[in-house]
């Protein structure tokens, strides 16, 4: 056997070396992005004895030249694979979508936008919590009146400013965060609120009332989170959107780029 080993690794050239070091990356890349998923202790176990056994196997094989097993273990590990994906299809999913929003991806979609991609994140783990939240992003119009019924900020966009603004526990929590020109501008800012509308659902919250009617008065655009359902909306020149947490970040993204003019036009046909 030692003598078949010394054979192969004579055979080792430099295209099988980059061979092995691409797949080296892409089992490395894979097993990081797994990491970020729920249950990612069971998928990275799983998946580690997966590729040592095979490994292992290949490397008998090679040493006793077992060609038929070889046929065995390539269908055995096709139907692992398989397998793998059917049952982890959520785990593998939640991985695929944080996999879209790393940096070096996000360019190649027309469709990026860093403050609907912070947003969006921050809206989420809210949406997960059943936290309330009410956001309004200032477009043409300006909310510098709203701004100082607030506490000021000044802050970048961040996900985990967002969330701890909107904690039970922090002072700040009533009211809306106002985001101008890509900064947080305020936070505990009191908005209009007007009735709810008419044939409108009974449990329309104050926070919804609210991103309704600044989105009537101004162009921007209001985000909310239900503290009861966890439910996610976005307020556009008088309407209310419900958006699934996957498509939120494309849809506001979509919204910052377009017009305001054009985009209550919209609102308002449809």
């Amino acid at each position: 056997m030692g003598k078949r080993l010394a054979q192969i690794y004579e055979l080792v050239g430099a295209r099988d070396l980059i061979e092995v070091a691409i797949l080296a990356v892409a089992i490395y890349v894979i097993l990081r992005l797994l990491g970020k998923t729920r249950g990612s202790s069971v998928v990275r176990g799983l998946g580690i004895v997966t590729v040592g056994l095979f490994l292992l196997a290949q490397v008998v094989i090679a040493s006793f030249d077992l060609t038929e097993l070889s046929r065995v273990l390539d269908y055995l590990l096709t139907t692992v694979l398989i397998g793998l994906v059917v049952i982890f299809q959520p785990e593998l999913r939640r991985g695929l979508t944080l996999l879209g929003r790393y940096h070096m991806f996000r360019y190649f979609g027309s469709d990026h936008d860093p403050i609907a991609d912070k947003l969006a994140d921050a809206a989420e783990a809210l949406s997960r919590e059943c936290v309330g939240a009410l956001i309004a992003i200032q477009r043409e119009f300006s909310l510098d009146t709203y701004v100082e019924t607030g506490e000021i900020i000044d802050s970048e966009v961040s996900a985990g400013l967002i969330r701890s603004i909107f904690s039970h526990r922090s002072p700040l929590h009533d009211g809306a965060v106002i985001v101008c020109h890509g900064r947080i501008r305020a936070a505990a800012c009191q908005l209009p609120l007007r009735q709810p509308p008419e044939g409108s659902s009974p449990h329309v919250g104050m926070r919804h009332r609210a991103a309704l009617s600044l989105s009537e008065e101004t162009d921007a655009i209001l985000l909310v989170v239900s503290e009861e359902t966890g439910r996610i909306s976005l307020a556009v020149a008088g309407r209310l959107e419900a958006v699934p947490r996957d498509n939120l970040s494309r849809r506001l993204a979509d919204l910052l780029s377009a017009r305001a003019s054009d985009t209550r036009t919209a609102a308002q046909a449809a």
